[in-house]
């Protein structure tokens, strides 16, 4: 009788500490995915990011070559924009902008667009050079707010490109619906160069779709993530990552593993150009080769730029980042 107690307690201690550790993994793992994925959580990798406690993001050293630049396509692009708005299949409002194309210019056709994407926490103004460079070169540009950011910041948890990229196909359809000729191509930086990694291999990319060039985009949100855990706290992916990728597929409608270029960039089948810093930490520089590696393109090619960190290519080294660009868009928009 005295054994049967002292296993029953044994047995109650064992279940005590098993539900005590479920349930520190599943606050860590909900707690993981508010910090990295909600907009409105005051505690987030937004707020570290721009606290600047966050290894590879040394913006404000990193040499900009093409600042000047930089600052007349911004306020090009804030006098310039025009509101657009993308009702989803999900019935959710997105909104973007719309940018007008140079009247001159080798693709000012009325028919070449350029869709820009931007990047983690950031918002379409952030690609201003970039949609200023195609608009200059006359191509139409949209830039789309990804879901959870900027106007969109009410539409739930942020996406990493997945969603959005599912959104996009949806961005070009519209366009595709006002302009049957139309000539795309799709553009994105860090969590936009995901984005458009993703959207390479969906079913349903309309055949509008010319090229794709993707900078310093992530092999998959598992892989970034895992190396973010490490960074911001010291951990590793193991329990607490698997937690949280649960907690996301209920809370957000995907998973981490789920959320990968590489897997769409299997089934790609349009002209891909990749362009990746050497001294990028953030998303680091060894991804290129595993993206442009996975890539079934029978075009493909990359663009290494030296000491560029991330998402700084084009500040780094605009020349040969701008003629790369555009010798790709002579060959494949024609």
């Amino acid at each position: 009788m005295a054994l049967a107690r002292r296993t029953r307690r044994v047995l109650i201690a064992v279940a005590a500490v098993v539900v005590l550790v479920v349930a520190a993994l599943g606050f860590a793992g909900n707690f993981l995915v508010d910090f990295a994925l909600n907009p409105h959580a005051e505690n987030s990798m937004a707020n570290t990011m721009r606290a600047g406690n966050v290894d590879g993001l040394d913006y404000a050293e990193a040499p900009k070559l093409d600042a000047e630049y930089a600052e007349e396509a911004a306020a090009w692009f804030d006098a310039q924009k025009v509101s657009v708005a993308h009702q989803a299949e999900d019935g959710t409002v997105l909104l973007g902008w719309e940018l007008p194309g140079a009247e001159e210019g080798t693709y000012a056709d009325g028919h070449t667009w350029a869709v820009v994407c931007h990047g983690y926490i950031g918002e379409p103004a952030d690609m201003a050079k970039y949609a200023y460079h195609f608009s200059q070169l006359g191509m139409k540009v949209v830039a789309p707010a990804a879901r959870a950011h900027e106007r969109n910041v009410d539409t739930g948890l942020i996406q990493m490109g997945w969603q959005d990229a599912h959104d996009l196909l949806g961005w070009i359809d519209d366009i595709v619906e006002r302009d049957p000729d139309a000539r795309i191509m799709l553009f994105g930086v860090s969590m936009g160069g995901a984005e458009v990694m993703m959207a390479s291999g969906l079913d349903g990319l309309s055949e509008n779709v010319r090229l794709i060039v993707e900078d310093c985009g992530y092999t998959s949100v598992w892989d970034e993530f895992s190396l973010q855990l490490d960074n911001v706290f010291g951990l590793p992916s193991f329990p607490i990552l698997n937690v949280a990728d649960a907690a996301c597929l209920m809370r957000a409608g995907y998973t981490f593993e789920g959320a990968s270029a590489v897997e769409s960039l299997r089934q790609a089948r349009v002209p891909m150009l990749f362009i990746h810093g050497n001294a990028d930490e953030f998303v680091p520089f060894s991804m290129l080769d595993e993206c442009y590696d996975a890539c079934a393109s029978e075009v493909k090619e990359k663009l290494v730029v030296e000491s560029a960190g991330h998402g700084l290519s084009a500040s780094t080294n605009p020349d040969l980042y701008w003629s790369t660009v555009d010798a790709f868009l002579e060959r494949n928009l024609g």
